[in-house]
């Protein structure tokens, strides 16, 4: 029964939308403008005809029956009888404007043009007709013809309320308003008319002025040089020569002969060489005796890794378009809208590999917030994880809804190497993240960004985005070109990069492994980063260039010189896995340097990427944000963690493996991330670590930590008065911290600082470790006194 019912309904609604749906088809617009453009026609010519005809015609009104009657009008009976209606006991010659309109809207029909302005011209038309008709009954009373029976009858019904003159004040002010509103009419613009007028006058008398001159001269010149005895005058000739003097004939006329023609002499302009400088002579002279300084030289033989080496993850056959998903999911978008009485006036899909982008463009008087606010009913309606709305698209009149495709396709980091867009890439620093939602490759430039913050929960995708970037960097970068700071504090993620030490890891002179997992060794490393900063800008400043590649441009023209401590300076990259880590354990020792390079090494080629999978404000807090406009945020829990890395929502509508938003600070990008697999790194670094390196890793600049009391000897008679009370306490504590002994001894902070200063140089504690106490390296109290007998003896 219940399906009986569901085809009995569905059948008519079918056939009701068949009947109720009035647009006229092209074929009808192209009839029915034919007969208007026709039927026009046959109104013009006989309202023309009216005037000549109409006594004659006048008897045969009422004989429009009789097939044997004949008007003398050009269209019979028919054009008498119109006409009369019209122009007896119509609007008079107003009614010519009836033919023009049906004309115009004809074309329009016919020619299948946007209909839009056709009301404004017959609102316009009709009050123009009735402004005619009335002011020709006003002025020409005696001519009924010419304004017609309505224009005399409501001339005649306005006087009697308003009189001659309440009339013509009335047919000046319906004037006005026409002239302004139609024709743009401004007391300005008339004025402007007459002063062009004026101008054109007086520019015309000029002329005519200077024509008649020219007249007068040239018949003071043409004169007939015969004299009245009819003899020749004779003129003396001369030699076609420079500054030929006029002729003087006897009867006493200058005639000028004609000049001769200026010789055209070439310019020859002798280029001035600037002198050059003595060290830009030296500078050639090395370029054209040794050629240009190639930072590669020493490792020339360098093979770039093969494409070979990744796999083609799913990409042969291209994106899947599957059509029954497309149409379903459009039908349901439309149906959703519907029900909320959105309508929508054209829909493009643009299928991308994870998501597919519906273009839509509602009806006009539809808010864009109401569309923003179904968000989650239409993702209810899709039964579809990850809806996200971009109500307005940047750039375009639509508004995007994203919608996951039930079977995503993978976007291998083969296909994005390969690329045209990065082979071809002229960028310092070139990165492939994947692909947009129209399917294009998306690299990105990684010097002009300068820094990159990555966020995402758990599982989402970073570290295969840190793979991807890095990936990038070895494909299209030499080992002299770039080199990479990597910290891992999960100690598993990077390791595999292990290989390639020698070729593009920088690390600390006294560091074992270039890959940094201990915290302490961080901040070192951190503030390492920032000597190298300083040494930087000295070598800039020094070369009188502004940035780092300015700088190495001079140095591989051989302008600067390496016994004055120039050399060749790689672009450094510092890789931080999980940021979030290292705040918690070193908090202000580690944001400090890192904002530090964050504000001012853009210039001098270091550039940071942070990642981190807990995006909270205690974590990416101001200053790093501030310096970091560039962020790619892969799915969060919550809006309050996409508004962290973003400042905008969208994050948390994600739906995971790849799926990522990008923003330089301006729009946001969706993108699927490329995927690299560990396999494909391993044979990446294996294929880079088997060919010769050089001697050792980068090294970066020697650093000495000053915050901790390390080297530093107190004289045993300095010590505090309350030394010994404060060791007793750390040794049967076992926690070496300043702020256990403020407490215990009820002590200031400064004043416990010296004290653990002194416990250390005394050897009762270990070093400064950052956040952690620090290690007691006496085991009890027995121990301790000891240690401090032996230190009187």
């Amino acid at each position: 029964m219940a399906k009986k019912r569901t085809k009995s309904k569905s059948k008519p609604t079918a056939a009701n939308k068949k009947k109720v749906s009035l647009k006229p088809s092209k074929q009808n617009k192209i009839i029915f403008g034919s007969l208007l453009i026709v039927l026009s026609i046959a109104l013009f010519f006989s309202f023309m005809s009216y005037y000549f005809t109409w006594q004659a015609d006048q008897s045969l009104l009422s004989e429009f029956a009789n097939r044997n009657a004949e008007a003398k009008n050009l269209l019979n009976k028919f054009g008498a009888s119109v006409s009369h209606f019209f122009m007896y006991r119509g609007f008079g010659l107003a009614s010519f404007a009836f033919p023009v309109l049906l004309a115009v809207t004809g074309l329009y029909l016919f020619l299948g043009l946007s209909g839009k302005g056709l009301v404004g011209k017959w609102i316009w038309g009709l009050l123009g007709v009735i402004w005619i008709s009335v002011a020709l009954g006003f002025f020409a009373i005696d001519q009924p013809l010419l304004g017609g029976l309505i224009g005399y009858e409501m001339n005649d019904f306005l006087q009697d309320y308003t009189g001659k003159i309440g009339v013509f004040l009335i047919l000046v002010f319906v004037l006005m308003v026409i002239l302004v509103r139609l024709f743009n009419f401004t007391p300005e613009g008339v004025a402007n008319f007459f002063k062009k007028q004026r101008q054109q006058i007086t520019s015309d008398f000029q002329k005519t002025v200077s024509v008649s001159d020219e007249t007068n001269e040239s018949e003071e010149t043409s004169l007939d040089l015969s004299p009245e005895d009819n003899e020749p005058i004779k003129v003396d000739t001369y030699t076609h020569k420079k500054d030929i003097p006029p002729l003087k004939s006897e009867a006493g006329l200058d005639v000028n002969l004609p000049e001769e023609e200026e010789v055209d002499i070439s310019l020859e302009v002798e280029k001035v060489e600037e002198e050059k400088e003595e060290s830009d002579i030296k500078s050639e002279k090395l370029v054209k005796d040794f050629g240009e300084f190639d930072p590669k030289l020493e490792l020339g033989n360098y093979k770039f890794p093969p494409l070979d080496l990744l796999e083609a993850h799913g990409a042969s056959g291209g994106i899947t378009i599957n059509q029954e998903e497309l149409e379903e999911n459009k039908n349901r978008i439309v149906s959703t809208l519907k029900n909320y009485k959105i309508g929508i006036a054209q829909i493009k899909a643009t299928i991308g590999p994870t998501v597919t982008l519906y273009e839509i463009v509602p009806e006009a008087g539809i808010r864009i917030s109401k569309i923003k606010n179904l968000e989650d009913d239409i993702a209810l309606s899709l039964a579809a994880l990850g809806i996200r709305i971009i109500a307005p698209i940047p750039g375009k009149g639509t508004i995007g809804i994203e919608v996951p495709n039930k079977n995503a396709t993978i976007v291998s980091m083969r296909s994005v190497i390969a690329s045209n867009k990065f082979q071809k890439a002229e960028m310092e620093l070139p990165i492939a993240f994947g692909k947009t939602i129209s399917n294009e490759t998306f690299v990105v430039d990684l010097a002009k960004m300068p820094h990159l913050l990555m966020a995402g929960a758990t599982g989402q995708g970073k570290s295969v985005g840190l793979n991807a970037v890095i990936t990038s960097l070895l494909y299209k970068k030499h080992p002299a070109e770039v080199k990479f700071v990597l910290v891992d504090p999960k100690k598993v993620e990077l390791t595999l990069y292990n290989k390639i030490e020698r070729h593009f890891l920088a690390k600390l002179p006294d560091s074992d492994d270039a890959i940094i997992t201990d915290n302490t060794k961080v901040i070192n490393t951190l503030n390492s980063l920032c000597i190298e900063m300083d040494n930087r800008y000295e070598l800039l400043k020094t070369a009188m260039v502004r940035n780092i590649k300015e700088y190495n441009v001079k140095l591989k023209a051989r302008k600067l010189n390496p016994n004055d401590g120039h050399k060749f300076l790689p672009y450094i990259v510092l890789v931080i896995d999980e940021f979030a880590d290292l705040i918690m354990t070193a908090g202000k020792e580690v944001e400090t340097p890192i904002a530090r390079l964050a504000q001012l090494a853009r210039a001098i080629g270091i550039h940071l990427i942070i990642a981190t999978q807990r995006p909270s404000v205690n974590v990416i807090t101001g200053i790093i944000k501030a310096n970091f406009p560039a962020r790619i945020a892969f799915r969060v829990t919550s809006k309050i963690d996409s508004r962290t890395i973003l400042d905008a929502q969208g994050a948390d509508q994600l739906i995971g493996r790849g799926d990522m938003l990008y923003t330089q600070g301006n729009d946001v990008t969706r993108l699927q991330c490329a995927f690299v697999d560990t396999p494909e790194v391993g044979k990446i670094t294996d294929y880079i670590g088997s060919q010769r390196a050089y001697p050792e890793a980068h090294l970066l600049p020697e650093y000495v930590g000053e915050e901790s009391g390390t080297g530093i000897d107190y004289d045993i008679a300095d010590r505090d008065a309350m030394f010994r009370e404060a060791a007793e306490v750390i040794v049967t504590a076992q926690q070496g911290s300043a702020s256990l002994i403020q407490r215990k001894l009820k002590l200031g902070y400064n004043r416990a600082g010296r004290i653990i200063d002194q416990l250390e140089a005394a050897g009762i504690v270990g070093p400064f470790e950052g956040s952690k106490a620090r290690q007691v390296l006496v085991p009890d109290i027995y121990s301790l006194e000891q240690l401090l007998e032996n230190e009187t003896k």
